[in-house]
């Protein structure tokens, strides 16, 4: 009888701690010696009641409370935390602990903001990902010009990016990230270091205005330790109005024919705002205060203006000009200087880009006068990938009619092809054959480039790694590379970075990977222009298991073609 007096009293004495966990507003980790099964329900009561609306304030429940491998080895978007959903006029507001390898700028936390949750549906996409060392992309409202920040220069030594690398270590971050109703998203991210330094930055971005938002974080070779997530009402309510301080505009007419009246084309006017914003403007919300006599012959100018605030208010207009020439129709065209790639080497059986750098044509007018058209007037033909001796075909679309010319090119059978024709490959995507390099011994690829010729990395990266695919090191064409054995390289290279992404295509590369038999590796790119100037890029020591060394080229934006 006394035995099962006291199992009572016992059973009752839980259920009432249990309710009076209940009634708590807000609850502190704890945990108690029970059964596993008592322990379970308590911690989802606790996961309940962190989720719970207290007022203005919405808790939110962290599944994933340590995101990444501990040892920060987790690769480029694989490893994520739990996805934060953001309904318009809230504010998200998440602390946690950052860790880092403490290698590159970026090896920290990584805010992706998106507008569903979930990577894999066919209709995710991007806002934008933003990196905490200042950087980032996205969707075509991405501005990186919008990214502030105060990181500070602690050892005066004249770069900030040591001491950034110095304070994330260990270092408790607070985002906010505020869902505007006015259809803004503000980032405000405050890092405070283990060494007391603080580091803020800012970016703001336009999203939708009433649909959700999501927002998650990405490591990168980190990871974090999660701490808290809430929900509060937007700070951000109305968006103060910025003028317009400036206009630029591109891709206008050098040359219109006597007779046609459009004098824009296909331009497009950048306005950029005192905020330091800038966006595409419609060609229907632009004047022309000057408008050309387009009726005769002759230089003619044009001024642009444009005079709305950022949210399309009338005001004080911002100008710029341009000048064309009107001429008489052409009667004809002559490829007067050749251009700088007249061999080219092809592997698949797709049309070939031409590329018509360094090329000078020369119109005859119907007067009987001359004069040089710009490339960008003119139209070209792909080339067919058949051996041998191939022309291309020049046009010029005028008012009346349409004169064409050719330019003599060779066409030369390579033995291997990596990446398409038409410029389309992604990052990633498309890779050599891996090539065994054994100790002591040096392998070399030759090859030509040919790429789109707007960026630097739109050139052959090449890959170190081991049989089984782990990776020493990534080092890219224009002294760029990362990875767990980069850190011990030595980078060196001779290249104008005014003139680099432009003389891209055509040029032959060859590369050389040596595997210096100490669990070292060099790689070497000799770089021979179209023009015929040479440049090289060197990289030296890079660590690596000398019994275990495998190379491969990968590429983004071009394709190369083998030729030994």
């Amino acid at each position: 009888m006394k035995t099962s007096k006291l199992i009572k009293y016992a059973l009752y004495a839980a259920i009432l701690a249990a309710l009076a966990l209940v009634g708590c507003e807000k609850l502190d980790p704890y945990s108690i010696d029970a059964p596993p099964d008592l322990q379970n329900k308590i911690d989802s009561i606790a996961a309940v009641e962190a989720s719970k609306d207290t007022g203005d304030t919405t808790y939110i429940d962290i599944a994933t409370t340590i995101v990444g491998p501990e040892d920060n080895s987790a690769a480029w978007w694989t490893e994520f935390s739990d996805y934060f959903t953001i309904p318009s006029n809230k504010l998200l507001h998440l602390e946690f602990i950052n860790h880092g390898s403490g290698e590159n700028n970026w090896n920290n936390w990584n805010l992706a903001v998106a507008n569903v949750a979930d990577r894999d549906a066919d209709d995710y996409a991007e806002y934008f990902v933003l990196r905490s060392d200042a950087y980032g992309w996205g969707n075509d409202d991405f501005d990186l010009s919008m990214i502030s920040h105060n990181y500070p220069d602690l050892d005066e030594d004249g770069d900030i990016w040591n001491d950034f690398r110095t304070t994330m270590q260990g270092a408790h971050v607070t985002l906010e990230i505020d869902h505007s109703p006015t259809g803004n998203v503000f980032v405000t991210a405050t890092a405070l270091g283990t060494n007391d330094g603080e580091l803020v930055m800012t970016y703001q971005q336009p999203v939708s205005a009433t649909e959700d938002i999501v927002a998650f974080l990405v490591c990168d070779a980190s990871h974090f330790e999660m701490e808290e997530a809430y929900l509060t009402p937007s700070k951000v309510t109305e968006v103060e109005d910025v003028e317009p301080s400036s206009i630029t505009v591109e891709g206008t007419p050098d040359f219109v024919e006597l007779g046609n009246e459009d004098f824009w084309g296909d331009a497009t006017a950048t306005v950029t705002f005192a905020d330091g914003s800038s966006e595409q403007v419609d060609t229907a919300d632009l004047s022309f205060s000057v408008i050309p006599d387009m009726t005769t012959l002759g230089e003619k100018t044009v001024i642009v203006s444009y005079n709305k605030t950022k949210q399309g208010e009338y005001t004080d207009a911002v100008s710029t000009y341009y000048t064309l020439e009107v001429t008489n129709s052409v009667s004809s065209i002559e490829v007067t200087t050749l251009p700088d790639i007249t061999t080219y080497y092809f592997y698949s059986s797709d049309s070939i880009i031409f590329n018509p750098k360094g090329m000078v044509v020369t119109a005859t007018y119907a007067d009987e006068t001359t004069d040089i058209l710009a490339n960008e007037s003119l139209e070209f033909s792909k080339i067919p990938a058949d051996e041998g001796s191939q022309n291309a075909v020049i046009s010029y679309v005028g008012t009346t009619s349409t004169v064409t010319t050719t330019v003599p090119l060779t066409l030369v059978q390579g033995t291997g092809q990596v990446g398409a024709t038409d410029f389309s490959t992604e990052w990633w995507t498309e890779f050599s054959d891996d090539y065994a390099v054994a100790s002591g011994e040096s392998k070399t690829l030759k090859m030509y480039c040919y790429s789109a010729n707007l960026e630097n990395y739109q050139s052959p990266s090449t890959i170190l790694r081991k049989a089984d695919m782990t990776e020493y090191a990534v080092v890219r064409m224009d002294n760029y590379g990362w990875g767990d054995g980069y850190g011990t390289a030595t980078a060196t290279s001779d290249w104008n970075w005014d003139t680099f992404a432009s003389n891209i295509s055509g040029s032959e590369i060859i590369i050389t990977v040596t595997n210096n038999g100490d669990d070292t590796a060099d790689v070497y790119y000799d770089v021979t222009y179209a023009t015929g100037e040479t440049h090289f890029q060197s990289y030296e020591g890079i660590t690596v298991d000398s019994s275990d060394l495998n190379c491969a080229l990968v590429i983004e934006g071009a394709y190369i073609v083998f030729v030994e």
